[in-house]
């Protein structure tokens, strides 16, 4: 059911990094993203693919882990993703790419939570010089990696507390706590 498949798909940032997953699963969710609406039917998004440890380690760098979280630098060696999807617009078709990112990056990490796996879309990322590391062409601009693999923590939502802090945060045993506003709060015409 949609409803379970998307209170499960939460944003996951350590990974069991003996759990991989193969580049035909990751083009069969690519696959699935393709199939997503487009502005204007422009169709821009591209995609560089990453499961090998070589290429994961040319990626991995290049991100920038949990900003909420000041005091952690992002997953341990054994914790890390064991693959990426570099989503790319191709600025030969369109220097838009309107909402097309959003619904590509939803389809796919629904697809990777339905096959057990999970993600983290990232858009902090080291955009020219993660460009240079994987070679890509001048017409390619970088518009987000997600990072995947098989979760290893537990992800829980919460109310927002009376002070409005949104702000996700980690108790002591490393779970990870995601404040969501209610629906009460964001629904105007009750």
């Amino acid at each position: 059911m949609i409803k379970d498949l998307v209170m499960k798909n939460r944003t996951y940032r350590r990974f069991n990094q003996k759990e991989g997953i193969k580049k035909q699963q990751l083009l069969e969710w690519v696959d699935l993203a393709r199939m997503t609406s487009s502005g204007q039917n422009n169709q821009p998004l591209k995609y560089y693919l990453s499961c090998e440890k070589e290429s994961n380690q040319l990626i991995f760098p290049h991100l920038k882990w949990a900003g909420a979280l000041k005091d952690w630098d992002g997953p341990s060696e054994g914790e890390k993703p064991t693959a990426y999807i570099v989503m790319l617009a191709d600025t030969k078709i369109s220097n838009h790419y309107w909402w097309d990112h959003g619904l590509a990056a939803q389809t796919i990490l629904l697809a990777a939570t339905e096959a057990g796996y999970g993600g983290c879309m990232f858009g902090s990322v080291d955009r020219k010089s993660l460009a240079k590391e994987i070679d890509l062409p001048q017409q390619y601009e970088i518009i987000m990696v997600i990072a995947l693999g098989k979760p290893v923590e537990n992800v829980v939502m919460v109310p927002v507390e009376e002070s409005g802090d949104m702000k996700y945060y980690r108790d002591q045993e490393g779970n990870h706590y995601v404040p969501k506003r209610s629906l009460e709060e964001i629904v105007l015409n009750k």
